[in-house]
């Protein structure tokens, strides 16, 4: 499996861990305006994003100590990590999105999310 998306965290908002902690991430790519990067993790990628879209199966890892399983993929989660590098990824295990632009994922423990979200982990998607 390739790698669709690796980046790195140049920045964590002050609202994220309390995001983190009911199993939503927000990503946006560095320069999001302030209002967005106060409840996001600002991001400044390394390889990709992928012209194709990560399935699910594909692995996420963040950092050292979270590992996840992508469950779903909305329909324009993956054009907007390309176009604009945002996207909102829940750790809710779901099989169906609930927003277009939304990545489910397998479940992680909350503290060890929020203790994964610091400045420059890497967030990969794929292998």
């Amino acid at each position: 499996m390739s790698v669709f998306l690796k980046t790195r965290i140049t920045a964590v908002g002050p609202e994220v861990a309390d995001l983190a902690e009911g199993g939503v991430l927000i990503l946006f790519a560095d320069g999001a305006p302030e209002e967005l990067a106060e409840v996001s993790v600002l991001h400044a990628v390394v390889d990709g994003p992928s012209d194709d879209a990560p399935v699910p199966g594909t692995r996420v890892s963040i950092g050292d100590g979270v590992s996840a399983e992508v469950t779903a993929m909305g329909d324009a989660a993956w054009n907007k990590v390309r176009e604009i590098g945002h996207v909102v990824v829940n750790f809710n295990g779901a099989t169906a999105v609930e927003r277009p632009g939304e990545i489910c994922a397998s479940v992680v423990e909350p503290d060890k999310l929020v203790a994964a979200l610091k400045t420059d982990a890497v967030i990969t998607i794929g292998a």
